[in-house]
Parts: C-alpha cells; structure tokens; sequence
C-alpha cells in the first residue's frame, strides 16, 4: 500500500489532536478531581452516581426530619415535666389538706397554693415548637386553652361516661348568716346545716345551659347491647317505710344548689334531697346527682351514659371542648363549626419507609377534671375560712361589752356561735374527706402524665437508634459515591504528565515529518 504525504499528515493530525484531547480530559480531572465530566464519558459511573447522590439526598433529608423530631419530643418532654410538677404540687396540697389537724395559717396556705396551681395548671398544654402548638393535633395554630374570656361562645357538648365514673359526692346544707349586731328583736338562730350524700356524674365544665340528651347503654346478659334515654331506664328502689317499687326516673333541672334546697323544703325536708325517682341536673356546677338506687343500678349493669349539654361562657385558661369531645361552635348559629374527637397523629419518616408519630395529644395526658378537682377543692377550703371566720366573728361580738351581763343576747349570740361552729366542724371533715379522696384522682392524672413521659422517652431512644443508623448509612453512601466518582490526585497527575509528554512527542514527531519535501529525493 502506498503511503502519501497527505496520509501522514492526516494520520499525525488525529494522533496530535487524540494526545490533546487526554491532556484537557486529565486537566479537567485535575480541577475538579472526579473521574467524570459529563455522562457519556462513562455511562455506567454516571447512572451509579445519579443514585448513590438521590440516597444521600433522602438520606440528609431524614436526618433534618431527625432534627425536627427530637426538638418536638424535646419541647413535649418538658411541658409534661413541668405538668408533673404542678400535679405533684397540687398532691401536696390535697396530703396536707387530708389531715384533721389544719389551723386557719394552714388552710389560708393551701387556698393560696391552689389559686396559683389553678392560674397555671393548664398552661403547658399552650406549649409550642417554632410556633406549633404541640398538643393540639393537627391544629397547630390554636392554642388548647382559650386565651381570655369569651362571654358570648357558644358550644354544643357530646360527653360520654362510664359507670366508674359515678362517684359519691356531699352537699353541704346550712350557711349561718351572722348578723351584724343582736339585739332584743333578733330572732334566735334557726340554721339547720347538714349534709347530703350522692352519687353524681360531674360534666367537664361548670356554668352550663340546657341539657339536650341524656341516654345509657348496657349490654345484658344474652350480649345484646341496648341504648336508650335515661328516664325510661327501670330500677328497683324501696322507700322509707321499706316498700320496694320498680320506676323510672324524671329529670329535675335547677340553676343552682340554692333552688334544689329551696326545693327540698318546700317538699318537707330540711336538707338538699334526691327523691327516689330523680335525676337533679345542677347547671351552675355541671352535675347530673342521681338517686342511690339508680346508680347502684347502672353500675351493677356497667352501663355508659352519654349526655349532649349547651355551655355559653368560658373563662381564660378553660380548655377548649373540641380537642376532647364531638361538639359543636354555635357561637355564630348561621355558621355552626362541627368538630369530631379523631386520633390525629404528626408523624415525621426517619428513615425508608419509616415513619415516627412525635406528637401527644392533650386529651391523653391532660385530663378535664384536673381544673374541676382545683376549683373544688379552693371552693371546700374557702367555705371553712369562711365558716371560721364567722366563729371568729360571734366570738369577738360576745366579748363586746354591750353584751356582757346580758343574757337573753348572750343567749341568742350562743345560737349563731354553736351553727356556725357546727358548719366550721362540718366544713373541716369536708377538707379532712375530700381531700383524701382526691389524692386518688391526682395519683391518676399522675399516672397519665408519667405514662406520657415514658413514651416520649421511648420514642426518643427509637429515635435516636435510627439517627446512629441514618448517620452510618450517609458515611457508607458518602464513602461509595466518593469510590464511584472521585480520583486521586496522585494518580491524576502521573496521567497527566503521561499524556502531556506523549503530546509533546507527537508535536515533534510531527515537525520531523513536516520537514521532509520532494526536493530531498531529487
């Protein structure tokens, strides 16, 4: 075959321009170091890159997920932290209040502690995460307790019982009235105080309307469960001549325990009763007091009561209703807001196809009946100060010296003295009584807090597990992505000089063959 001339300068202009061409390619892996600049220079690096790079994206995003997470579980900790110290501290009060031994200094304490505990007691339900509330599901924006008063707001309010939630409650009848002076004309006193004995079922708040339902469910015996309004619900009682009758019970609404006294007098009797076939619905408290026997009755049958009631009126720091129950906002009647009660849970995804619910809800550690305990207990506390005082009063009016020697007042002085000695001694068993028993329900809300804590601390050593997993999953992916695109320097620049001095070859071997001419053969 018959080299040309031209053949030799084309052959050399490829050759010098193939030289170059790994110069720039290994300068180019010189600057930035990767094995790669673009994917048709190596498919295969270029797709295992793409998806070494899209695992560490999901992989950084995890971990800021991770981040996210811990801090929420972080603030939520706290809160309840701090909710278990308010309990512990309200727990206190109802220990030292148990005892039988209390002076005026000390319920004067215990009523002071308790109004600050009542100020604050739900406040750490108000607890947010760069401005997410934390308790509130996935209304994030409100808060869980109302922030002023709102006279005008309305609520319709679905709340359902169990039988175990019929306790036996007293109701004091008597509150002395001390006159200011007593002379010839004041008549003796005549206050009768006692108390009353029932059972009740306390509605989550005080200050209420109109009740629009009142039904019960049990499941007998052959396992059919049956629903039905209250007053049809038939029980045995017997009366006080021993007379047994089966009935149904009648629902009687007062505003308050002034008018269901009133109206146990005017019926003939001396003290706040409960006839065998009713059911006193107070509104101003929010209790439904139900006839011994009737309770007797639905807790032997273990049956659920389900009320519907209207409250209008709610004061700063009152949780709000829709977090806890199926109710409606009928502040605006033109435009109703229904809420339903559902598990809504904020789950963040810490890893492949793993998600994290990081959010506690307030009705699972934040129980209604914490602030109507608190507002119970200030409420028998305040009525024993006042009880003293008034002994202390009598007492004081007795050492006047208008009433010494003078026996028909002095007389008429004892008579307020012994009722309001006997509404002090009442008020005091009150304290000493209820107190007890309200160290069990404070252990409770305890317990809902504790196991709160728990489980945010549980989540936070899962979470922390999968934060040690993710991190070592990045360095690993780091690490191959690196394998898969990076060279070493080292062995870049031994290249590079390779093909550096194989194009200076090229360029001299091409100024060789360039010099020879025709005229070297003539």
């Amino acid at each position: 075959m018959r080299i040309t001339n031209t053949m030799i300068t084309r052959n050399t202009k490829s050759n010098i321009n193939l030289n170059k061409t790994y110069v720039d390619k290994y300068n180019t892996q010189m600057t930035s170091q990767k094995k790669i600049s673009k994917a048709s220079e190596n498919p295969v690096i270029a797709i295992r890159s793409l998806r070494l790079s899209t695992s560490l994206s999901h992989l950084e995003q995890y971990k800021s997920n991770i981040e996210d997470a811990t801090s929420w579980l972080d603030v939520t900790q706290t809160a309840l932290k701090n909710m278990k110290d308010l309990l512990t501290d309200v727990r206190t009060q109802c220990v030292n209040g148990s005892t039988d031994t209390l002076n005026a200094d000390d319920r004067k304490t215990i009523l002071k502690n308790l109004q600050e505990l009542a100020d604050q007691i739900y406040a750490e339900g108000n607890s947010d995460y760069t401005g997410r509330t934390i308790f509130t599901g996935y209304r994030t924006t409100e808060n869980l307790t109302f922030d002023k008063d709102e006279s005008k707001t309305s609520y319709k309010i679905d709340q359902n019982f169990s039988y175990e939630d019929i306790k036996e409650h007293r109701y004091v009848t008597g509150d002395v009235k001390v006159p200011a002076e007593v002379d010839a004309n004041t008549a003796d006193c005549d206050t009768n105080v006692d108390y009353t004995y029932a059972k009740r079922l306390r509605l989550a708040y005080d200050g209420t309307d109109t009740l629009d339902n009142l039904t019960y469910t049990f499941t007998d015996a052959a396992g059919k469960e049956t629903t039905a309004d209250l007053t049809s619900y038939m029980y045995s009682t017997t009366d006080q001549n021993g007379n047994t009758a089966i009935v149904t019970a009648n629902i009687v609404e007062y505003q308050n325990e002034e008018e269901w006294l009133a109206a146990s007098q005017a019926a003939g009797y001396d003290k706040k009763t409960i006839e065998s076939n009713q059911i006193i619905y107070i509104k101003d408290t929010g209790e439904l007091i139900l006839n011994d026997d009737l309770a007797n009755s639905l807790i032997s049958d273990k049956a659920s009561i389900q009320t519907t009631y209207n409250k209008t009126g709610f004061e700063k720091g009152e949780l709000r209703p829709e977090y806890y129950y199926n109710c409606v906002d009928q502040s605006d009647p033109a435009k109703p807001i229904a809420y339903t009660k559902e598990n809504q849970e904020i789950s963040y995804e810490i890893s492949n196809a793993t998600s994290l619910v990081v959010n506690t809800q307030a009705s699972d550690v934040f129980d209604m009946n914490i602030l109507r305990d608190i507002n119970e207990l200030i409420d028998i506390v305040q009525k024993s100060i006042n009880a003293h005082t008034k002994v202390d009063d009598i007492k004081e009016m007795m050492t006047q010296s208008k009433y010494a020697g003078d026996e028909e007042l002095t007389a008429k002085l004892q008579t307020y003295l012994d009722a309001a000695q006997k509404e002090a001694d009442y008020a005091d068993d009150n304290i000493q009584k209820t107190y007890e028993q309200y160290i069990g329900n404070f252990n409770g809300y305890l317990d809902d807090v504790n196991i709160g804590i728990a489980n945010v601390g549980s989540t936070e050593v899962r979470l922390t597990m999968t934060q040690t997993r993710v991190e070592n999953q990045t360095t690993t992916v780091t690490e191959l992505k690196s394998q898969n695109e990076d060279r070493d320097i080292s062995d870049i620049i031994i290249d590079y000089y390779a093909s550096y001095y194989a194009y200076q070859a090229s360029l001299t071997a091409a100024g060789k063959i360039n010099q020879t001419s025709l005229l070297d053969y003539i």
